[in-house]
């Protein structure tokens, strides 16, 4: 058979809806078999537990390709339940994967399987279609996210901005132009969730942020560009600002060290200002990892949560790790957590609001107030 791009791009990617079935049967089940299904249920037990600790702000981190693989839904309603209230993720699900979705692109169904493949990536790299696995994108699009994404930053004036200043634009450019179409970007604009993507540039909006600079510096003029610190510092000042704090690791990588990091900068900041730094700011109160790495060769990604606990970042009372595949496994435990309702009477903490009030911080709208005319 002589494949064609539309035959190869006809089949989009589905998003499981985890409100259309109730998992805790199976959780229920699971708590009484062993292995990974047994690492699951107790997972979930701890996830409704943060939920129910009205005190406690859970940061959720996102690595892998998660909304190409269908999870997108998920993780909407997750932050529409106020289940999630701040997000540190790889700069490919949010941009190249989920606003690019936002805009109205898909990704498809690849046909075959990855290990037999009726068309090989040389053909696809002619046809200009990008596979992830067994899912493929149009890259004809992807070079439109990355027109767009320039856009965007063509409406701040220079200087350095965190990511969560450009996401959260992003997310109003989508509530804007897009309002119809899902996407976690828009959801997290409206419901004042931030996002941070602490390599920002290892996406479109790196694409975006060449195009941008490279433009601004051959007509002369300055530009603006990624601030990795602010990222940090911001994402610092929301555990200052909250009693407690539980992590959902979804995957590894610089999300989850980022996640975890901020413990240790906050006992920085507080020995800075006289205190004796460790016991002053408590670890991350509940932890639970889901991954396919694990821990012999030292990498993070793989890196257990007790051994987090000696650098003073996580606690080991309430901690899971969970060795799986996420497509698999998260739409159980967050259809699990949507059926338990133990968010029910949560309200979610709001921290996009407190960047633009300044509390402790840059305020938002200061440092983006000059951005060109009707930008906002």
């Amino acid at each position: 058979m002589k494949w064609t791009k539309q035959d190869l791009l006809k089949n989009p990617i589905q998003h499981i809806d985890v409100t259309k079935f109730d998992a805790r049967p199976i959780i229920d089940s699971y708590r009484q078999m062993a292995y990974s299904s047994r690492t699951l249920a107790n997972a979930a037990d701890i996830f409704s537990m943060m939920l129910a600790d009205k005190g406690c702000a859970v940061i959720v981190t996102l690595a892998g390709s998660l909304v190409s693989a269908g999870l997108k839904k998920t993780l909407i309603t997750l932050v529409e339940n106020n289940m999630i209230d701040a997000i540190v993720s790889t700069g490919a699900n949010i941009v190249d994967q989920d606003f690019f979705e936002g805009l109205g692109f898909k990704h498809y169904i690849a046909p075959g399987s990855p290990e037999a493949p009726p068309v090989d990536d040389m053909t696809l790299r002619n046809m200009m279609i990008d596979r992830i696995y067994d899912t493929y994108i149009d890259e004809d699009d992807l070079r439109a996210c990355d027109d767009v994404t320039r856009e965007i930053f063509d409406t701040f004036e220079p200087g350095a901005y965190s990511s969560r200043q450009f996401i959260d634009v992003m997310g109003e450019y989508l509530a804007r132009n897009h309002a119809r179409n899902e996407s976690l970007v828009k959801s997290c604009h409206l419901k004042r969730v931030p996002i941070f993507c602490p390599a920002f540039s290892d996406c479109s909006a790196g694409f975006g942020i060449v195009m941008h600079q490279v433009e601004a510096m051959e007509e002369g003029r300055p530009f603006v560009a990624f601030d990795s610190g602010a990222d940090f510092r911001e994402l610092t000042e929301i555990k200052f600002q909250s009693q407690d704090t539980g992590l959902m690791m979804l995957g590894g990588g610089v999300p989850k060290n980022f996640a975890q990091d901020i413990v240790v900068a906050a006992e920085l900041l507080v020995e800075r200002r006289g205190g004796k730094a460790r016991g002053d700011v408590s670890m991350h109160k509940y932890a639970i990892q889901m991954t396919v790495a694990d821990s012999r060769d030292g990498a993070l990604s793989g890196s257990t949560l007790r051994e987090a606990c000696s650098w003073g970042k996580v606690d080991v009372v309430h901690e899971q790790m969970v060795y799986g595949e996420l497509s698999a496994l998260l739409p159980l435990l967050a259809s699990d957590a949507y059926h338990r309702k133990a968010w029910k009477g949560r309200k979610g903490f709001k921290f996009a609001d407190m960047f633009e009030k300044g509390e402790g911080v840059p305020s938002f709208k200061a440092a983006t107030g000059k951005r060109k005319a009707g930008a906002r």
